[in-house]
């Protein structure tokens, strides 16, 4: 990706909610969530509405196109998301041999579970998820192994 359309990316997630058109859905019609397990995390995104497929479809080509890019090292998705680096990314792309990055659809969506026996991966990919908990607002638990009931 060269340097000016980076740029372009970054401005117009600048100028549009939650970089949406980054993502490729609409974060007013999905819900992010983002877990801690023992070997890793999840990222998961689903859309609101159980009828609402082309959400859903929105977030199956993204998800799958975020674990290919993960699993090769690039994570510029994120940086354009957020507009700043998220931390854990710089080891998780130095490590990126040791983590595993498990592309599944859901009813209304996908997730992305990232597994480690790599220790310092593990912890970088809970720094990463902790981020992602932080900046989407989700709720969701920073403690290792607590999801919703």
């Amino acid at each position: 990706m060269n340097l000016t359309i980076l740029l372009l990316a970054a401005a117009l997630a600048a100028q549009t909610p939650h970089a949406d058109h980054v993502m490729g859905f609409s974060h007013e019609k999905t819900t992010h969530h983002f877990f801690l397990d023992p070997d890793g995390g999840t990222i998961q995104v689903e859309a609101n509405d159980s009828k609402d497929t082309e959400s859903r479809d929105q977030i199956q080509n993204h998800l799958a196109h975020i674990a290919k890019m993960f699993a090769a090292g690039d994570f510029q998705a994120p940086m354009l998301v957020h507009d700043k680096t998220p931390p854990g990314t710089a080891v998780l792309a130095r490590l990126k041999s040791d983590v595993a990055y498990k592309f599944e659809k859901t009813e209304r969506g996908a997730r992305v579970r990232i597994v480690t026996k790599n220790a310092e991966a593990r912890d970088a990919a809970y720094e990463f998820l902790r981020f992602q908990i932080a900046d989407h607002k989700t709720g969701d638990s920073t403690e290792v192994g607590k999801k919703p009931k």
